[in-house]
């Protein structure tokens, strides 16, 4: 018999269930990849919306609007101005772009409340392909503005909050889906990995927006949402909410255990095992999997499955009941003001690159990727050490203690050059990012499958839109205040992040000394992975 090729050998070398979690895991992260695509244009354009006019420059305005005037005298001029677009073109356009980030991220904010109540009663995939494709044409109607010459503020700050409403469905829906599929086993990297699609769409949405802002920047919103209406389409077709929509296999972590769920209980009951079996070390991805109905099947080998109804499983948690789980409020008022500082980043890098060093608002938007290159290694090194130290808050706290002496330096190092810009951006984008990777995607995943839960896997959603709705609270304010701040210099915009990030470190500072109390006495704490 002929040998099988290579490529055929490592196909098979994966089970069926291993190749759909990396299915859900690539098509979950292309998914959200595509709303942070969308989101980042607006910071690209701002350069373009307001222009460093000068006097010596009126003279070839003026020849070009005359230009312009004889081959097309039916156009209007008015986007023709010195000093950009109007109504961003007058002297307090910063409170008027900003006013642009707070209506987006106040309508984020307030919608990611409901969202994930909404989103938990609702099938995922319904529910996040309407916002998808809804998402999709917000973000192109805001570039519609320039195609038929707008100039009403109204409008633009209008398509922003609906935008802002409709991507709530995204964060709490891809968040349940890539935990009903994987366990706590390595959940932190995990979920660092998976998180770089913030990153990564951040970097896409910059290029495809840079691309046209000089140009046509109409285009630098309408492609992106071109691309999230398209993969709105893809999630119709291809997205699996959970393992047992597909009867996935599911490998018991213990020999004997209970779980429960919001659908139904299932104890399952394992044979005796020989001391060759028992040595065998579990796939630490399906520790822990969240089993949401009866459909899931076991290896008659290994196991065997015995199902009942939980009176009480069926209920979805309510919001107070989300707020009572241990570590809820302290991270979510944490994660609060590292959005701030997040976001702020997203939304004023470009611009403040532009007036630091002087560069056009496509060089600018090309260099603010390394912030969220630099925000890809923080996120997978976070998920990493907090693993491997099984401390989520300590992890947080290390890299929220490094960040603030650090946005000082890049504030003091970027005026000194290029190559220095490049150095400080790829360190703060790291140690920036980390914690806020790290709380939204395995810190919420933790305390959305607390063990006072009882195994209600219908918790997830709600506790994750609860943690990101009051992380976007943050996020708002950080755009508005460097907004108002940044004309008295740009040096107290990076004291308020400073600020910012010592906060976040003061609200985890009772969940470290648990870590650090159970990690001194281990009984304390009966073998609990998560402490809190």
């Amino acid at each position: 018999m002929a040998q099988l090729p290579p490529g055929i050998r490592f196909i098979t070398s994966f089970s069926r269930d291993q190749w759909y979690r990396a299915f859900i895991f690539s098509l979950t992260f292309l998914l959200y990849a595509s709303f942070h695509l969308s989101r980042k244009p607006i910071s690209i354009v701002k350069g373009e919306l307001h222009k460093h006019c000068a006097a010596s420059h009126e003279v070839e305005l003026n020849s070009y609007k005359e230009y312009a005037a004889q081959i097309q005298p039916v156009k209007k001029l008015s986007n023709v101005s010195q000093c950009g677009w109007e109504p961003f073109d007058k002297n307090n356009y910063k409170q008027l772009l900003g006013a642009l980030d707070y209506s987006f991220l106040c309508a984020y904010a307030v919608g990611m409340y409901l969202s994930g109540i909404i989103g938990e009663r609702l099938p995922i995939r319904y529910y996040l392909t309407v916002g998808m494709l809804a998402s999709g044409l917000f973000t192109a109607m805001f570039g519609l503005g320039y195609f038929y010459n707008i100039h009403n503020l109204w409008f633009y700050i209008m398509a922003q909050i609906a935008n802002g409403l409709v991507q709530t469905t995204g964060w709490p829906s891809v968040v349940t889906c890539i935990g009903n599929w994987f366990g706590k086993g390595r959940r932190g990297l995990i979920m660092g990995i998976w998180n770089s699609h913030t990153s990564v769409g951040n970097i896409l949405g910059s290029l495809i927006a840079a691309y046209w802002v000089s140009t046509c920047w109409g285009l630098s919103f309408v492609m992106p949402g071109v691309i999230v209406a398209v993969m709105g389409i893809v999630c119709f077709l291809f997205l699996i909410e959970h393992p047992k929509d597909i009867s996935c296999s599911c490998t018991p972590y213990n020999s004997s255990k209970t779980f429960l769920n919001g659908a139904s209980r299932f104890r399952v009951q394992m044979p005796t095992l020989n001391a060759k079996e028992t040595s065998k070390p579990q796939d630490p991805e399906m520790q822990h999997l969240l089993i949401d109905g009866e459909n899931c099947s076991v290896s008659l080998s290994t196991g065997t499955v015995v199902t009942e109804e939980g009176r009480h499983g069926r209920s979805a948690i309510s919001f107070l009941g989300a707020l009572r789980i241990p570590g809820v409020i302290e991270f979510s008022l944490c994660l609060l003001f590292a959005k701030l500082v997040s976001y702020t980043f997203l939304f004023w890098l470009p611009l403040y690159i532009t007036n630091v060093e002087h560069l056009d608002a496509k060089r600018a938007g090309d260099l603010s990727t390394l912030f969220d290159v630099g925000g890809i290694f923080g996120g997978i090194l976070a998920g990493l050490i907090s693993d491997r130290l099984e401390k989520r808050a300590s992890t947080c706290g290390m890299m929220l203690l490094l960040a603030a002496p650090t946005l000082y330096m890049f504030s003091a190092v970027s005026k000194m050059g290029l190559e220095a810009t490049v150095v400080m951006l790829l360190i703060s984008g790291a140690l920036v990012n980390g914690p806020y990777a790290l709380i939204t995607t395995a810190v919420s995943a933790d305390l959305g499958t607390h063990k006072s839960l009882k195994g209600n896997a219908r918790a997830l959603s709600t506790v994750t839109a609860i943690i990101d709705g009051t992380g976007s609270v943050g996020a708002a304010l950080g755009p508005l205040l460097a907004g108002l701040i940044s004309p008295s210099g740009w040096n107290n915009v990076f004291y308020m992040l400073m600020m910012a990030d010592a906060c976040a470190l003061l609200f985890l500072l009772r969940l470290i000394q648990k870590e650090l109390r159970c990690n001194a006495h281990p009984g304390s704490c009966s073998g609990e992975r998560v402490p809190w």
